[in-house]
């Protein structure tokens, strides 16, 4: 495996995940195939791993990283909010456990040409499946300053939304806004103006740079992230095997809250109204929370890995 990607909270995975000879295993997101090669490692000599992805370029680095365990391995284009379908199609009902490593890739980070980061100049593009026909551009370019506005204050919690959407309203009257270093400029520039006189961090928590909470919700935006999540734990929990393991990681709170309200929703034997004097619901509980509070990466994972840093896991077993 490459030295410049390291799977996230690797040994907390495997001690959930369990990877066991005979067993089924689904990595909705492989990426790089960092968990995916510690799963189909440990699951030796039968174990079976798909892996999901909707990132083809990911796919195929995936597929030749992971080509010790091709006979194991099955890898398909798509997206984890059809998990049911997915395994229908390769003849699976049941699978012995579920990992989704949510949010950007270190290989979309690390190439301008996709448009996920700020640090680097590059088109605004930003889908995670490159055949989508909507991107981050057309999002800027072409939407309404109160959808605008809602984009970035409810998936970026940005507190300059208005403004920020006002300057690229602005701007956008003149010329297109077409890269990542175009609009990185028009939020440091609002930035600039709003915060000056003020000694406070621009952003919550010590070296954010301005941008990033509009490039979050961007991303989120364009790729639907947050619905296909939901989505995708709602396919999940029936596909899992009595005592398997869900394990999601998370990057950012709204992730969190998302996997956090859907196990507990799932942990619970009744989910009728409080007023409600007899249960009419017929909900029957079909998961165990393990994890009451998200795991976090240890402060050595942490300097080995910088962008774990805000890692969040959570994990549920199936009753």
């Amino acid at each position: 495996m490459s030295e410049t990607h390291i799977p996230v909270l690797r040994n907390e995975i495997l001690d959930f995940i369990k990877p066991k000879p005979e067993g089924v295993y689904v990595d909705a997101t492989i990426g790089l195939g960092g968990h995916s090669h510690w799963i189909l490692k440990k699951s030796q000599p039968s174990g079976r791993l798909i892996g999901i992805d909707r990132d083809v370029n990911a796919l195929a680095i995936a597929k030749k990283r992971l080509l010790p365990f091709k006979d194991r391995l099955k890898l398909v284009h798509g997206n984890f909010a059809q998990l049911q379908r997915i395994l229908e199609s390769q003849g699976i009902s049941k699978v012995d456990g579920i990992l989704m490593d949510l949010g950007v890739s270190s290989l979309q980070l690390d190439s301008p040409e996709r448009g996920f980061s700020f640090q680097h100049s590059g088109p605004l593009d930003m889908r995670m499946d490159t055949q989508m026909s909507i991107s981050a551009y057309q999002i800027i370019n072409e939407s309404s300053s109160e959808r605008l506005t809602k984009i970035f204050k409810e998936y970026g919690e940005e507190r300059f939304s208005k403004q920020i959407t006002q300057q690229i309203i602005s701007v956008r009257d003149e010329q297109q806004i077409s890269t990542t270093k175009q609009l990185a400029e028009i939020i440091e520039k609002v930035y600039s103006r709003y915060t000056k006189r003020s000694k406070k961090s621009p952003q919550k928590g010590k070296g954010i740079h301005p941008a990033t909470r509009v490039f979050q919700s961007l991303r989120i935006e364009v790729n639907s992230e947050l619905k296909n999540l939901t989505l995708g734990l709602e396919s999940a929990i029936p596909v899992l095997k009595f005592g398997g393991s869900v394990c999601v990681i998370s990057f950012h709170s709204l992730e969190d809250r998302i996997v956090k309200h859907t196990f507990r929703k799932h942990a619970k034997s009744c989910i009728c109204p409080p007023n409600t004097p007899v249960c009419i619901c017929e909900h029957k509980k079909s998961l165990d929370i393990v994890t009451n509070r998200p795991m976090m990466p240890l402060t050595s994972e942490i300097e080995a890995n910088p962008r774990s840093r805000s890692a969040k896991l959570r994990v549920a077993i199936k009753v």
